[in-house]
């Protein structure tokens, strides 16, 4: 999950083994087939942890996700799925189940990166198995009930470092779901989910251009590129008391053959910005951009600026998410609100602004600083208890799958929330 994550929380250690407060509430949804999905997984289990743990063991970069590639679509072949490799980008994959004539479609997503140096510290073997695991409970169901649809579960690389989900939904890998879902693990009290959203960002990388000169002898002869970038950086700082508080604003220098007495003729400054929703995150970059053309103004620099990433905030479904939520306290856990995702940014939320759509966070057990990015949250996402939470959102989410499948009421409902957020998401506060 892309920039500032779920470990910038207040973190408790009692929140690793603080009770399961499950809270039976409205009964679940034709809970015949809530038992069914909670049999098939399980028996699925040791198989998913045999996986997870090969794709933990195996971590991969962006785009260079081979070897998970290879493993998931060779289990995905042999669970009745018909199977693309290499669908529209070298290590994205589609595996793909029909039942009776028309019907909805479903979509699932499998993340499959992992981080430089600290290997799976998001947990992406986690989100890997999940898919699998609701995809395959999904059309184990749509056997066993004889009910018609689709179900598209989708292999997405370079969520960390290339927003994948981006450039397939660009190729148009989701055109044909009516509703996506996935699930992210994170810190937080044990047996918790959290439907919060996350942060919209865009990534510039601004150029300065200058001239070369001897730093002592003749300084007055260059134009010096880095001070360009100083300046940019120092406006950006300057701006920062007129942004709001949920605004934020992060950079960093790059250049190339610098020192110390050679006048820098070229200088990047590479930043992100980031807020609450799309709009309020436009209009936050509308005002960052003009420090970054300042600071080339100022120093005689030549300039260029180009937007390096663009994902949105997450429009989680509310219906979707209080069918989850209704499930998972009848018998998992207990929704929360304070925990999760909402403070990182991450590709699926450019999914969400398209089609309906859910990805719940889950909690795993991890320790005091040990939240998503970090080598202990590596270690976390290798746990049979961070295997245990995974499977039970899981099975809330294939169990809501199944129900858009099946209940045309439902889905009609899915969808009015889906036009309802739009409208509001749209409005710059």
């Amino acid at each position: 999950m892309t920039g500032s994550g779920p470990q910038a929380q207040i973190w408790r250690p009692e929140d690793t083994t603080r009770p399961v407060a499950v809270q039976p509430g409205t009964p679940v949804y034709k809970p015949d087939i809530l038992d069914y999905i909670e049999e098939e997984i399980q028996e699925l289990s040791g198989k998913l942890r045999e996986i997870s743990l090969d794709i933990h063991d195996n971590p991969e970069l962006a785009y260079k996700e081979k070897h998970a590639h290879d493993v998931l679509t060779n289990f995905m072949s042999t669970q009745g799925f018909t199977v693309q490799t290499s669908y529209l980008l070298p290590t994205a994959w589609l595996a793909t189940f029909k039942r009776g004539e028309g019907g909805r479609t479903i979509g699932v997503n499998s993340e499959m990166d992992a981080l430089p140096g600290i290997g799976h510290a998001c947990g992406h073997n986690l989100i890997a198995i999940a898919g699998v695991a609701v995809a395959c409970a999904m059309k184990a169901a749509l056997e066993h009930f004889d009910i018609s649809g689709t179900i598209q579960l989708l292999g997405t690389p370079a969520e960390e470092a290339a927003t994948g989900k981006v450039v397939l939904l660009e190729k148009g890998a989701y055109k044909d779901m009516d509703v996506c879902l996935m699930c992210h693990p994170a810190p937080g009290p044990k047996g918790s989910v959290a439907l919060s959203s996350s942060l919209a960002v865009s990534a510039f990388e601004a150029e300065y251009f200058g001239h070369t000169a001897h730093a002592a002898l003749a300084p007055y002869e260059g134009i010096n590129a880095l001070d360009a970038a100083v300046l940019s950086y120092n406006n950006v700082n300057a701006l920062r008391q007129q942004l709001k508080p949920d605004v934020r604003v992060h950079g960093i220098f790059k250049g190339k053959d610098w020192a110390i007495n050679i006048i820098p003729d070229y200088a990047m400054y590479s930043i992100g910005v980031r807020a609450p929703t799309r709009a309020q995150q436009q209009a936050a970059a509308k005002r960052v951009l003009p420090c970054l053309e300042a600071g080339a103004k100022a120093t005689g620099c030549k300039f260029k600026v180009a937007t390096t990433v663009q994902m949105y905030d997450l429009r989680q479904n509310k219906v979707l998410g209080d069918e989850v939520a209704n499930i998972v306290r009848s018998r998992y856990g207990t929704i929360d609100h304070e925990y999760g995702i909402a403070s990182a940014s991450t590709d699926f939320g450019n999914v969400s602004y398209e089609l309906p759509s859910l990805h719940p966070g889950f909690a795993i057990p991890t320790v005091v600083g040990g939240g998503n990015h970090t080598p202990e949250f590596a270690k976390a996402a290798a746990t049979i208890e961070a295997h245990e939470a995974c499977l039970d959102i899981s099975k809330a989410l294939a169990a809501t799958g199944l129900r858009v499948l099946s209940d045309a009421d439902f889905y009609k409902q899915v969808l009015e929330a889906f036009e309802e957020d739009k409208v509001t998401r749209e409005i710059v506060l």
